[in-house]
């Protein structure tokens, strides 16, 4: 079961947003919260509005008594760019810069299936970092001295 809340038009940039949603992707909400608490970014406070929305559609959805919300993980945290207000700044000689307001819409589904990354053990999840980090190393020649 899956639950959405949208949040559009956000006065901040999606690159500064996407920093924050980045972390909270994949993680249960309880504890997606926190990390997202204790962010020092401004864009964290504006994610745990629409996580908290997305929480509260998941139970209105599934029934209040129905659904334990501990069950619930962070689907997926999406960052879209919306429309830029230009502004302008006086500068020198009569000349004026553009300023440029970034705009986000912000996007975060909430699910009770757990994510790929956390089914199965904890060796097995390490064993496949693990291999996955060898697998993007890249095969480099050493070139041996002749003496």
């Amino acid at each position: 079961m899956e639950a959405l809340a949208i949040s559009r038009f956000v006065v901040i940039s999606p690159r500064k947003a996407k920093l924050t949603a980045d972390l909270i992707k994949g993680k249960p909400v309880n504890e997606a919260l926190a990390v997202l608490e204790y962010t020092p970014r401004r864009a964290g406070e504006i994610i745990i509005k629409v996580l908290q929305s997305a929480i509260a559609n998941a139970v209105d959805k599934e029934g209040t008594g129905k659904l334990d919300v501990d069950e619930l993980y962070v689907k997926n945290a999406i960052i879209d760019p919306g429309p830029i207000m230009p502004r302008w700044r006086p500068r020198a000689y009569g000349r004026a810069s553009k300023i440029r307001k970034r705009m986000s819409h912000i996007r975060v589904v909430v699910s009770t299936d757990v994510p790929e990354e956390l089914k199965g053990s904890r060796k097995v999840r390490k064993a496949a970092a693990v291999k996955k980090a060898k697998t993007k190393k890249k095969k480099t020649k050493t070139k041996t001295r002749k003496k």
